[in-house]
């Protein structure tokens, strides 16, 4: 297990995903979800890791660090593996 895994919190301050549930842009963000969410979950209890569906909408992660600066990564057309490492390299930016 990759430790940056278990110290999201450690620069980030919460992830937003946002998805469409049907669109074929977000498979690889539900397959990421399917795969993955609840080992984050479990090794960051009390870190928000927050999941908006809307249709229609491209799929994105947002990562919130210190001082409410935001950065966005596209997520479109990914799959489970590329998000995972769009979220670590979110997770590692300072």
């Amino acid at each position: 297990m990759a430790a940056w895994r278990q110290a999201l919190s450690r620069n980030l301050k919460e992830i937003r995903i946002h998805l469409c549930q049907t669109s074929k842009s977000s498979q690889g963000v539900r397959d990421f979800l399917e795969k993955h969410y609840v080992e984050l979950k479990q090794q960051n209890p009390q870190f928000p890791i927050l999941i908006r569906e809307c249709s229609s909408i491209e799929p994105k992660l947002y990562g919130r660090f210190d001082f409410g600066q935001e950065s966005c990564v596209p997520l479109s057309d990914l799959n489970s593996d590329q998000v995972l490492q769009a979220l670590e390299s979110l997770a590692r930016q300072k």
